[in-house]
């Protein structure tokens, strides 16, 4: 397994923002795939997608309070 090498980033919030940034990425590049499935009639797979970009819409949401809260307490 390759591991990536440290971020040079030591901001508390670094992973935090980067993960909130996936979970958003994932949420609209989920849309083209449950747009592929659909136009190939795979509604079990179209339905799968579906689930998982909720599960990356309500981490989003959960991420952007979480950021939220921790500016506001940075000041």
């Amino acid at each position: 397994m390759v591991r990536e090498p440290a971020s040079p980033v030591k901001d508390k919030n670094y992973d935090l923002i980067h993960a909130l940034q996936m979970s958003l990425q994932h949420i609209w590049q989920l849309e083209t795939y449950i747009a592929d499935a659909d136009a190939r009639g795979d509604n079990e797979l179209a339905t799968w997608f579906r689930k998982l970009q909720e599960n990356n819409r309500k981490a989003g949401e959960q991420g952007k309070r979480m950021l939220v809260e921790r500016l506001r307490e940075n000041g």
